[in-house]
């Protein structure tokens, strides 16, 4: 399956409504304690007709131990202010569910 900027941008509009327009693809890696946790590409949207945020994040990121991939929707709400940010809030909301 092809996780390219169409598929993020069908899902951005599915799960938060609105049309997305992408803007820019940034690429980035984040650490921890000298550690990288993630390291990809972050895909930036404007979004019209969301009633609460104007621009979105979104990425896929493989799933340990499988050959599957999650996909991110992120929007700019909030201390969501950049990419970087958008990631942040995924890995502490995925530490936080795995206990």
């Amino acid at each position: 399956m092809d996780f390219g900027i169409d598929f993020l941008r069908n899902g951005i509009e599915s799960q938060h409504g609105g049309t997305a327009s992408h803007v820019e693809s940034i690429p980035l890696k984040e650490e921890f304690n000298g550690q990288i946790v993630w390291e990809g590409v972050v895909e930036v949207f404007d979004l019209d007709g969301n009633p609460n945020a104007t621009r979105a994040y979104a990425w896929s990121s493989p799933i340990e131990g499988s050959d599957k991939r999650r996909f991110y929707a992120v929007l700019h709400l909030g201390g969501i202010r950049s990419p970087q940010d958008a990631v942040r809030a995924a890995i502490v909301a995925e530490q936080r569910a795995k206990g």
